[in-house]
């Protein structure tokens, strides 16, 4: 990697800054510390794989800033490339790569963010861990694996190969092992199982040949005993003929006994009836004769009924009438009752008054009292209309100073408050920062999980589709599997035909189809228990994935939360800067209000009205006292005032009463006139009087109208008498047919009875001279039934016995199968215990290790020649004798370990014995060796070498070595960049980059 071009947008220290590396191969980065002289360095590795120092990517955002944009342009591989990262506070990074093509750059992106960084990393060849430890020497790294325990040595030596991948491998073989093993000694078991069930075939097949003469012998006899029972059958069947024949004649004898019984009472019933009827038209006339009398009577009723509800109408209309007439004059008795009331009540209103006007003379001295103090108050009255305004501003000049100073009191504590506040929200920023950063990545983190949520909901669809697919299989197979059986159950059967062709079956025959079928039958078993275990793994992958799932949207729920929460910490810390100007704000306010209390200085234009109301006031001398007194006189003697203009009042409703009084004597008058009227001639009178008059006319007899109903009621059984008769006329006819019909109906009966009983006595001499075959027919019937049964089980058994020899073939493939099995499986945990030895730390890792070390050995010496001039050696011991051992012993124990030995030319001695500027010149050639190494096994070429050393531990002359030392490798790079602030490094390269620290952040400049 080559860069070419790098421009920064609010990172960390710069704002706006573009660094063009064109042109430049060696060059020395210097500035003041803190300029930013790392953080150009941090920035190629930020933009390339998104990572630094930084604990968060907003903490590379500058502090004035709200967002940071990397651009960076590189060669690698003899292609141009650029790389974009950006970020947003409180936003997700965002990241574009492209390469140099004809027409400009061209993207690369993938969608998102984690696919674009694979492409970058798949492209360089090159991962952060990678770079850190090999292109870029990084600041106080320098000595990292020099410092450390020979034992410790090792595992950063391996950590920095990538070793852990060799042991992640020697797990999983591990796991495979016992896996293997676990499933070798299930196999055995089933082995053994299998051994055990074919122990039984050789009894099986005697039992076989046994059954099949057993076979042969039932069908002999069962044919014998089929041929007697034919022969039997037929005899009984005709006697059951003959015996059905007279059971049914004997039946119907009985029925017809009993309708002839039935035909004889009827016919007495019919007789009985014919007499009734013949008596009553006998005493037709009579009965007509008392019929039409209560219909006369009926009428009769009808119209004195109607005679009655006029009656009642007409009395109803005079109680209504005649209650009118005395609602009326109850109202005018009440009129004239009240009217004499109020006469009464003027009367005794009109002597009071004669009382009182006599006693008038006493109130001429009161009232000139009372017109003193009343002139004296509207005086007071006017004085206080001009005093009042004043009292009134005086008291709202008060309360509005009262009211400033508790305003300014109460502000004071309300910024006491705000100030706590602000400090306490001030000193939580940084935790809600750290807070801010951990629910980023929280939520990047349930992101992902989100995608991997609906991976696993499709693949349970997808499993749930299969298991569908299966389950129909299984349901087929198991139809075709009830079908045989059927099929065979069928075979089974004596003389049974062929279930397929419907022909008949001889022995040899039957026994073909029985074993074609049950290997039919077989096949399908087996189809049926592969796919149930399909089925069975499916089900298990399913609730596995069900449960991650679960598992999943447990997780996801907290999403919104965690997002949510995520962005008040957000607004809250957007806050920060708002919260300060806030703060200062709050204590210069605090300071001003303090002094305006102390002072009490709230308003000095209040205070000079104030004394200039009180002054005023002063010069009008007026006390509320006084005025109180003067109005209190004027109530004292108020009654003298009141009662003189009663006296007037009094004369004029003296005058009044008198009028009312005539008033009420004349319409008393006038009331009696017209309740004389009302009970005489008025018109509610006129009425009732015709009412009455109507009801004399009526002639209405109520004692002749109860007798008619009486009569009525006495009659009432003539009508049911006259109902008998008419129909006795109609139906007397009818009945002496239908006696003729009854008579001609007995005496068929009586025929047909004669006619079966000779047909009994005939069918009754058959059955007398044959024989009963019942028991015998029962006896065969179950002899024949049990040796059916016994055919059914031997045929039964002979089919179990043929299917079980046809599972001890398949028993004796399975065996060979399960063998093969045990035998592969066995080889398989051999050789993944050997993996497990292979891929652990004392097998390919430490052989990785010691066959890196010489080249790691080699190069270091080959860059400490050119820094110590050929005076520094440097080697790697790996084992040494362990502790305890000693020459004279036989047998030598060696351990492993990871020492380095240095020599000079004045011996071997130990790296911490050596001087600073040694000791970092050692450090600074394994670290570069280190570098190389890293680089080569990552299959990138290192073409760029970035030195973040402090080189202050050098004299002139380590300095001039290490000047040296970099000039002779960099024919080896194509960029060098060294970070220094020391002056001879500083002149000691063609180019130089300086960088310093403005209020616009940090500024570079390119001096050649």
């Amino acid at each position: 990697m080559i860069p070419l071009k790098l421009t920064l947008k609010n990172f960390l220290s710069y704002q706006d800054v573009t660094l063009d590396f064109q042109g430049l191969h060696t060059v020395c980065i210097c500035g003041a510390n803190g300029a930013g002289k790392s953080s150009l360095l941090e920035a190629i590795a930020w933009t390339v794989w998104g990572q630094g120092r930084t604990s968060s990517d907003e903490d590379v955002i500058h502090a004035s800033a709200d967002y940071v944009r990397t651009d960076f342009v590189f060669i690698c591989y003899q292609e141009v490339y650029r790389i974009i990262r950006s970020r947003q506070r409180n936003r997700t990074n965002s990241l574009d790569f492209q390469i140099k093509s004809s027409e400009g750059f061209t993207p690369l992106s993938r969608k998102g963010v984690k696919a674009t960084q694979e492409s970058i990393i798949s492209t360089l060849k090159l991962d952060y861990e990678t770079f850190i430890n090999s292109a870029y020497l990084r600041q106080g790294r320098a000595d990292e694996f020099m410092l450390r325990r020979p034992t410790e040595r090792k595992k950063v030596l391996a950590d920095l190969l990538k070793l852990d991948h060799y042991e992640n491998l020697s797990i999983k073989a591990k796991e495979l092992a016992r896996q293997y093993k676990g499933k070798s000694e299930q196999i055995k078991l089933n082995i053994e199982a299998n051994k055990k069930r074919l122990i039984k075939e050789k009894s099986i097949r005697i039992q076989q040949k046994m059954i099949q003469e057993n076979i042969e012998v039932l069908n002999i006899l069962q044919n014998k005993n089929e041929k007697v029972f034919q022969f039997i059958k037929q005899e009984d069947s005709d006697r059951k003929s003959w015996l059905d024949k007279l059971l049914w004649n004997q039946e119907r004898l009985k029925n017809l006994q009993q309708e002839i019984f039935k035909f004889r009472q009827e016919k007495e019933e019919l007789s009985r009836k014919i007499y009734s009827y013949g008596n009553l038209i006998n005493q037709g006339i009579k009965v007509s004769r008392k019929y039409k009398k209560l219909l006369f009577f009926r009428n009769q009723e009808e119209n004195l009924a109607n005679q009655f509800n006029i009656f009642q109408e007409f009395h109803k209309k005079k109680q209504d009438l005649e209650k009118q007439l005395l609602d009326e004059d109850n109202k005018l008795q009440l009129k004239i009752h009240q009217q004499k009331i109020g006469l009464e009540q003027l009367e005794k209103e009109e002597k009071e008054l004669k009382n009182f006007l006599n006693n008038a003379e006493d109130l001429k001295s009161a009232l000139k009292t009372f017109d003193f103090y009343n002139q004296e108050l509207k005086r007071l009255d006017k004085l206080r209309c001009k005093v009042s305004p004043l009292f009134k501003e005086k008291q709202e000049l008060t309360n509005q100073t009262l009211k400033i100073q508790i305003d300014f009191e109460a502000r004071l504590g309300q910024l006491y408050i705000s100030e706590v506040n602000y400090l306490k929200e001030l000193g939580t920023i940084l935790q809600k920062r750290k807070i801010l950063c951990s629910l980023n990545d929280d939520i990047h983190d349930l992101e992902d999980e989100k995608g991997h949520h609906k991976q696993i909901k499709d693949k349970i669809q997808e499993k749930k589709i299969v298991q569908g697919k299966l389950f129909i299989d299984k349901q087929n197979n198991i139809k075709e599997i009830d079908k045989l059986q059927q099929k065979i159950h069928e075979l089974n059967i004596y003389h049974s035909n062929c279930p397929l062709c419907e022909q008949k079956l001889d022995r040899n025959r039957r026994h073909d189809v029985i074993k074609k079928i049950a290997r039919q039958y077989k096949n399908i078993q087996k189809q049926i228990y592969k796919v149930q275990e399909k089925v069975d793994i499916l089900e298990e992958n399913i609730n596995l994935f069900i449960f991650k799932e679960n598992f999943l949207a447990e997780k996801l729920q907290y999403l919104n939360k965690i997002q949510q929460r995520f962005c008040q910490i957000e607004t809250q810390l957007n806050r920060s800067g708002e919260i300060k100007d806030k703060l200062n704000s709050v204590i210069k306010e605090k300071i001003r209000v303090e002094k305006t209390i102390k002072s009490e200085s709230f308003d000095l234009t209040l205070q000079n009205r104030l004394k200039n109301i009180e002054k005023k006031l002063a010069e009008l001398n007026y006390t509320e006292e006084n005025h109180i007194l003067v109005r209190n006189k004027v109530d004292e003697w108020r009654w003298a005032d009141i009662k003189n203009s009663k006296v007037n009042d009094l004369i004029y409703r003296q005058d009044q009463i008198s009028q009312q009084k005539s008033d009420l004597v004349q319409q008393i008058n006038q009331l009696g006139k017209q309740e004389e009227k009302l009970n005489n001639i008025s018109r509610l009178k006129k009425r009732i009087n015709l009412v009455e008059k109507r009801i004399k006319t009526l002639n209405y007899d109520k004692s002749a109208h109860e007798q008619i109903s009486n009569s009525i009621r006495s009659s009432q059984q003539c009508v049911i008498t006259y109902e008998k008769l008419q129909n006795a006329k109609k139906s007397y006819p009818l009945l002496q047919k239908y006696l003729k019909f009854t008579e001609d109906k007995l005496r068929n009966n009586y025929e047909e009875q004669n006619n079966i009983v000779k047909i009994i006595n005939r069918l009754s001499d058959k059955l007398s001279i044959t024989i009963n075959y019942d028991k015998e027919i029962v006896k065969l019937t179950t002899t024949l039934k049990i040796q059916r049964q016994n055919l059914d089980k031997l045929f039964g058994k002979q089919g179990r016995s043929e299917q079980a020899i046809s599972e001890f073939k398949i028993l004796q493939n399975e065996k060979r199968e399960l063998q093969a099995s045990y035998n592969n499986t066995c080889r398989q945990y051999r050789i993944h215990l050997e993996l497990t030895k292979a891929f652990s730390k004392n097998g390919i890792q430490l052989l990785m290790i010691e066959n890196v070390l010489p080249q790691l050995e080699a190069e270091t010496n080959k860059i400490l020649t050119r820094l110590t001039g050929n005076e520094l050696h440097i080697q790697f011991i790996t084992q040494k004798l362990g502790k305890g051992i000693t020459i004279r012993k036989k047998s030598t124990k060696l351990i492993d370990t990871l020492d380095i030995l240095i020599a000079d030319t004045e011996g071997t001695r130990v790296y911490e014995t050596y001087s600073g500027g040694e000791a970092f010149r050692i450090n600074f050639s394994v670290r570069l060796a280190l570098a190389k190494l890293l680089a080569q096994r990552a299959g990138a070429s290192l073409q760029m070498l970035i030195i973040d050393e402090g080189f202050g531990t050098q004299d002139t002359e380590g300095c001039e070595r290490l000047i040296g030392a970099i000039n002779s490798i960099a024919s080896d790079f194509s960029c060098i960049l060294i970070v220094t602030h020391m002056p001879q490094f500083q002149e000691a390269f063609q180019h130089r980059i300086e960088i310093s620290k403005t209020h616009q952040g940090s500024q570079i400049n390119i001096i050649n």
